[in-house]
């Protein structure tokens, strides 16, 4: 009879605060005050602190374990491969790189064949922006306000939202140039879905026209972080049509959307745009592993034939960050989760709808796929935000944490931006779980409700 595995060790969390607290750098965020979880072990949808409380993960984390916790599949592919060939310089081909690079050919948009491998979602768009401005022998590029493509340098001087702001005067690329985006909650234009034309696309003509030499427009198909935004259906088509009316390399962003996040492998598929350049990173391992992907048109490639390729590092196309996303993609197609998702998604944006009847703080309630926003307000009739991007840069108390902390304190974790909610749960949720976390939810808005102006009142 085997013997079962012996207890785990028990772990002394406050020492590894402590530790953390003090020799760590934590992002996106004033360093004083911070106290953080001490995360133990995960599985499903569901992660543990170190006293074996147990948490609902009802944003996989940062929108990045679309697989969920701990699949074994995955995990006995980084296994397999760290045991037979845990590196190998960018020069040299692989099986890893191989398998991976036929598998993408199946569930990328077609005509996006040549692949460039790196190790996050920012390093992806570095790559996208470097080949883009080299092939096109332009500098400008085009991005929209709400958009969010990184931390590094290139990425973000192309990142509309305010963490860029900090250090945009110190590390700024030049060349960015920002156009609206399609939010119709908040429209930059006070237009009215549709009788508005479409003003924001068709504003992305004007610029084009008159702006002059832009190499590429960079977008996420539905915004992420920023309030997940989902787009009219006419946009992504006419931006597309813009872009190459005017010669422009069109971008796509799936570091968030991909990998059925949005109910489709990838965001562009919803409206059957293809770019000439597509991003992603996060789910494309479930988050296991830090890989990110740059793909082209084999015209852009083609590019570089005679042509010095000016990009590279010591990562790039490492076999250990490969496999996984192999065993990743027969996952999401063994478990069916593109359609999961799609199904899933329809019913958290109905009940999501329902909490939103019961609630004056929540604004809007948008989203696709297991992709969704719950946009708080503290005035409904004006669309006032609770809180503003100033003050989320000066550390002072949002009320969207506030609601976020109310869901922690009953074992449910959600991501909390400005004045938003993101919930994006794992794909593989059941409806079970995901009722726990919306009814958890529900509660915790109470803490918006009560914080909303004196007098406020829902709209009509």
């Amino acid at each position: 009879m085997t013997e079962p595995d012996p207890p785990a060790p028990p772990v002394d969390g406050e020492a590894i605060r402590k530790v953390v607290r003090e020799t760590n750098y934590v992002t996106w965020r004033r360093q004083g005050g911070w106290n953080p979880l001490v995360v133990t072990r995960a599985e499903g949808s569901t992660f543990w602190d170190d006293r074996g409380n147990p948490y609902l993960d009802l944003s996989s984390q940062l929108m990045a374990t679309n697989l969920g916790h701990s699949n074994p599949k995955v995990i006995a592919a980084i296994a397999a491969q760290a045991s037979r060939l845990a590196y190998a310089a960018p020069g040299f081909a692989t099986e890893a790189r191989a398998q991976l690079s036929s598998a993408l050919l199946d569930v990328l948009p077609s005509g996006l064949s040549r692949f460039f491998f790196s190790t996050s979602g920012t390093e992806a768009n570095e790559a996208a922006l470097k080949i883009a401005r080299v092939a096109t022998g332009r500098s400008k590029v085009l991005s929209r306000y709400r958009s969010y493509h990184g931390a590094t340098a290139a990425s973000i001087s192309v990142t509309g939202d305010p963490r860029r702001r900090p250090v945009e005067r110190l590390q700024k690329v030049p060349g960015t140039v920002f156009a609206p985006d399609c939010y119709c909650y908040r429209c930059p234009f006070g237009l009215t879905y549709p009788d508005c034309g479409v003003a924001c696309a068709e504003y992305v003509d004007y610029q084009l026209e008159r702006e002059g030499d832009v190499a590429a427009m960079i977008l996420e198909p539905v915004v992420g972080t920023n309030g997940v935004i989902v787009p009219v259906p006419e946009y992504l088509p006419m931006i597309r049509k813009i872009t190459k009316k005017y010669d422009v390399l069109l971008i796509a962003d799936e570091v968030m959307t991909g990998w059925g996040r949005v109910g489709e492998w990838f965001g562009v598929d919803h409206w059957q745009v293809t770019p000439d350049i597509l991003t992603t990173a996060k789910g494309i391992t479930g988050a296991y592993i830090p890989l990110g992907l740059t793909a082209t048109t084999a015209a852009l490639h083609d590019t570089f034939t005679d042509t010095y390729f000016p990009h590279g590092h010591t990562y790039e196309a490492h076999p250990l960050t490969l496999a996984p996303a192999v065993a990743a993609i027969e996952e999401y197609r063994r478990l069916d989760l593109i359609l999961k998702s799609r199904r899933d998604g329809e019913y958290l944006i109905r009940r999501l709808t329902e909490i939103q009847a019961r609630h004056p703080s929540v604004g809007e309630v948008r989203g696709l796929g297991l992709f969704a926003a719950v946009e708080l307000v503290r005035d409904p009739a004006r669309r006032t935000p609770f809180n503003t991007d100033e003050d989320k840069l000066a550390g002072r108390p949002l009320v969207v944490e506030k609601v976020a902390a109310a869901m922690m304190k009953e074992g449910v974790f959600c991501v909390a931006w400005v004045s938003h909610l993101v919930v994006a749960p794992p794909l593989i949720i059941t409806r079970e779980e995901l009722d726990r976390g919306l009814e958890v939810l529900d509660r915790a808005l109470r803490v918006a409700d009560e914080a909303m102006s004196p007098g406020a009142a829902a709209p009509g």
